[in-house]
């Protein structure tokens, strides 16, 4: 269909596939062994399931998970919550997991949800898929998903204007040094929240 502003056609096309030989291979086992518990979620976007803390400022942060993506993600069909996510490991030539592979699993760990590592493989037995849930399982331990709104997570609202406010320090002054939070409005709005 033409872009009605030139009568041109758009450059977009479907690609020929949606899941690699190896992802769809694991489609279908987990959706054998988990379809009547968990809802399998090809290709989610990380910045759909996480979010940064603090944006302004841990802005570094943002590259390390803009436009990449977990390969499954496990939700469970009632409330459609996040319980797994799982992700195809591919070893480099040491044999070692990639620094991708390895950032997934410090961000999954760090943030209390399971990722189950998978080695990538053109064909799946579902009793080592189980093996490799169960540990995923086990290093996660008793540790809480830690979701939107944790005190520490927030940045705080502007008390004059209600706009999200930003980090700074005092440049000069008897408080040199010492951060608090200024509206990111400033200097027409001067409202500040002192930290302790």
């Amino acid at each position: 269909m033409p872009d009605t502003t030139t009568g041109q056609r758009l450059p977009y096309r479907l690609r020929e596939q949606f899941l690699s030989t190896t992802e769809r291979a694991l489609f279908h086992v987990l959706t054998n062994l988990m379809g009547s518990r968990y809802l399998v979620c090809p290709k989610v976007a990380l910045n759909e399931l996480f979010y940064i803390v603090r944006p302004n400022e841990n802005v570094h942060f943002f590259n390390k998970f803009f436009r990449k993506h977990v390969d499954f993600l496990l939700c469970d069909l009632k409330t459609v919550s996040p319980a797994f996510g799982v992700e195809i490991v591919r070893l480099n030539a040491n044999g070692e997991a990639r620094e991708s592979d390895k950032f997934m699993e410090e961000l999954f760990l760090d943030a209390g949800l399971p990722l189950v590592c998978v080695p990538s493989s053109e064909r799946y037995d579902a009793a080592s898929i189980v093996t490799l849930f169960q540990i995923a399982v086990a290093k996660i331990g008793g540790t809480t998903p830690t979701r939107l709104g944790a005190s520490s997570d927030t940045v705080p609202n502007c008390p004059v204007c209600g706009k999200m406010m930003v980090l700074r320090i005092n440049r000069d002054g008897t408080y040199s040094g010492k951060k608090y939070y200024g509206c990111m409005d400033s200097p027409r709005c001067a409202g500040v929240v002192a930290l302790d």
